[in-house]
């Protein structure tokens, strides 16, 4: 799903400012997509056009106004109509996986070093989500997604764990043979 789809999808959840739209992104969507405001609020804007959303100013206190967005009838259908699509394969983009591929042409130590802070910043997203309270979001669909996510960061974890010494070895051998 592109990212106006993905903000008609949570606009049929509840009406939503930019901000909480980008919450969602960071919560309940955080392990399989990423969105900047900098994609958010363009979205919003061709949507607004299309006719698919509305937005109305709300006043704050001692603040500037804040846009609420809701989904029009026009919207609902482009959404339903997204949904009966199949989904494109899944794209996994990681820079250090593209690091990974070059591990012959880094120190043995450089190599632990990247697996090791990955290892610790797949540690504290597990942590995350364990401590996520269940009550968050959309009840058992946010339940499914957080299992998800937790599913996909273990099996990485475990596997760094395990296969770690393939890249390091590598390493190991390019740097003797250099020497």
């Amino acid at each position: 799903m592109d990212i106006r789809t993905l903000c008609l999808g949570i606009l049929t959840l509840r009406d939503a400012t930019g901000y909480e739209i980008k919450k969602v992104f960071e919560d309940e969507l955080s392990h399989f997509y990423e969105a900047s405001f900098g994609s958010i609020y363009p979205a919003l804007n061709r949507m607004t056009d299309d006719g698919w959303i509305i937005g109305k100013a709300e006043a704050q206190d001692g603040r500037p106004d804040k846009k609420v967005y809701s989904i029009t009838s026009a919207g609902r259908m482009a959404f339903m109509d997204a949904l009966d699509k199949k989904p494109r394969k899944d794209r996994i983009r990681s820079e250090f996986l593209a690091m990974m591929m070059f591990s012959d042409l880094m120190t043995p130590s450089r190599i632990a070093h990247l697996i090791d802070e990955r290892l610790k910043g797949l540690a504290t997203k597990i942590a995350e989500l364990e401590d996520c309270p269940d009550d968050r979001g959309n009840g058992e669909v946010s339940r499914f997604l957080r299992g998800f996510g937790h599913a996909m960061y273990v099996a990485e974890q475990n596997y760094l764990e395990e296969n770690r010494h393939l890249v390091e070895a590598q390493a190991l051998m390019a740097h003797a043979a250099a020497d």
